[in-house]
C-alpha cells in the first residue's frame, strides 16, 4: 500500500496562483494579517527553514521572517486543488483510495513494483495539478505513512518489518504517526522514549498509563504494525466544530453570552447537513493570555436547536467571570450510522 502526500499543498496552491511567489518564503494564516489574532495555517519550505511551522501565531511567525509573503487562507481553493489530486489518483489501474484530508490519502493497489507505482501516481498528479508529492510505501498503513516523511520532498520511500527498526529504532517516539509531544512525554515517565523501546514493551504495560484500549494500541504504533488494507469507504466525521479568536478579548457577560450564541448557531448549520442527531457538546474557552479549558457533556440524541443550545448555554456556565477571553470553540458529536467506517485510525491533530 501507498501514502501520497501532497508537498506544502497549501502554499504550493498558491504559488500556482501567483507563480511570481516561487521561491519566496510563504505564509498562510488567518486573513493574512499578522497584526491580528490569527495562527499559521502552513508555511512553505522556504520560510520553515527560519522555524515557521503550522499552528505558530502569525505575528510571531512574521517577527521570525520579515520578508516573507503573508497570504489568507482560501478553503475553497484548497478543497477545489485537493479533489483535482484525489480525482487522478482514483484513475490509476487498481487504485483503491481512502482519503485523509485536503493533501494526502492511502492508495491500495496489487502490484509487483510499489517503487515504479509510485513514481507512476507522483507523474499522474503533477500533470493534472502541476503539484509535486511524495509516496511513503508499506506493509501496513502505519509503515506507509511513516515513510512519507522520508521521501519529502517529491521521492518515494519504503518501510516494512525488515527495515521498520533499522530506520526508527532509534528515533523518538514523538516521530510516531498518532503519539505526538504530549504522548511522548507520558511515554517518557514510563522510560520509553525511543521506537525501539516502545515496540518492545510488553503491551500490558501500557495499560495503568493509556488503559486497555490506547495501551497496546501504542504499543503496535511502535512496532509499525496496524491495518493492512486500504479502506476507501467514504469517512464520516464524528462531529463538527466551529471556533473564534477575538481581536479583542471579551469582558462583558453579554458579549460572552452574544459569542456562544452566534458559536452555536454555526455549528448547527453544519450539523443539520449531516442529517444526524447531536449526542455530546464541547466547548472550549481560551483565557488571556493563553489558558484553555473545556467543558463537555453528553446529551440525549436531539435534532432540535433549541436544545442544543440551550446545553450549549449550560456548558458557558462554567466559563469564569471577570477573566478576558481570546477564544471561544464549539465542538457537537453526532450519532454514527450503523454503516460508518469504524476502527482507530491515528490523525496529526484533533480538535
Amino acid at each position: 500500500m501507498l501514502h501520497v502526500d501532497l508537498d506544502q499543498f497549501i502554499a504550493a496552491v498558491e504559488v500556482l496562483r501567483r507563480p511570481e511567489l516561487a521561491g519566496k518564503p510563504i505564509i498562510v494564516g488567518g486573513r493574512g494579517d499578522p497584526t491580528e489574532r490569527a495562527v499559521v495555517s502552513t508555511a512553505s519550505y522556504e520560510a520553515r527553514a527560519f522555524g515557521v511551522g503550522s499552528g505558530m501565531p502569525l505575528r510571531i511567525a512574521a517577527r521570525k521572517v520579515p520578508d516573507a509573503v503573508i497570504l489568507p487562507v482560501d478553503h475553497e481553493a484548497y478543497l477545489v486543488a485537493s479533489e483535482t489530486v484525489m480525482a487522478a489518483l482514483r484513475e490509476q489501474p487498481g487504485a483503491v483510495v481512502q482519503v485523509l484530508g485536503w493533501d494526502e490519502a492511502f492508495v491500495g493497489v496489487e502490484t509487483e513494483s510499489p517503487e515504479a507505482y509510485a513514481r507512476q501516481l507522483q507523474a499522474a498528479v503533477l500533470e493534472r495539478t502541476q503539484l509535486h508529492c511524495s509516496v511513503g510505501i508499506g506493509d501496513t498503513l502505519v509503515r506507509a505513512k511513516v515513510a512519507t516523511g522520508f521521501g519529502k520532498p517529491a521521492g518515494v520511500f519504503r518501510l516494512t518489518s525488515d527495515n521498520w527498526l533499522d530506520v526508527m529504532g532509534d528515533r523518538p517516539t514523538k516521530e510516531l504517526w498518532g503519539v505526538g509531544a504530549r504522548i511522548s512525554a507520558r511515554l517518557a515517565k514510563l522510560g520509553i522514549t525511543t521506537v525501539a523501546e516502545l515496540a518492545a514493551v510488553d503491551p500490558q504495560e501500557l495499560v495503568p498509563e493509556f488503559g486497555p484500549k490506547m495501551g497496546p494500541w501504542y504499543a503496535q504504533l511502535g512496532r509499525g504494525d496496524g491495518a493492512r488494507e486500504v479502506d476507501d469507504t467514504p469517512w464520516i466525521p464524528h462531529g463538527h466544530s466551529r471556533e473564534t479568536t477575538f481581536q479583542r478579548d471579551l469582558v462583558e457577560p453579554a458579549e460572552v453570552d452574544n459569542a456562544v450564541r452566534e458559536l452555536t448557531a454555526r455549528v448547527l448549520e453544519d450539523v443539520a447537513a449531516e442529517g444526524r442527531p447531536v449526542v455530546g457538546l464541547t466547548l472550549k474557552v481560551r483565557y488571556a493570555p493563553f489558558v484553555t479549558k473545556t467543558h463537555a457533556r453528553k446529551i440525549p440524541e436531539t435534532f432540535d436547536p433549541e436544545t442544543i443550545l440551550a446545553r450549549t448555554l449550560d456548558l458557558a456556565a462554567a466559563i469564569e467571570a471577570d477573566r478576558p477571553i481570546r477564544l471561544l470553540g464549539l465542538r457537537a458529536e453526532m450519532a454514527m450510522p450503523d454503516d460508518a467506517r469504524t476502527g482507530h485510525t491515528p490523525t496529526r491533530s484533533g480538535w
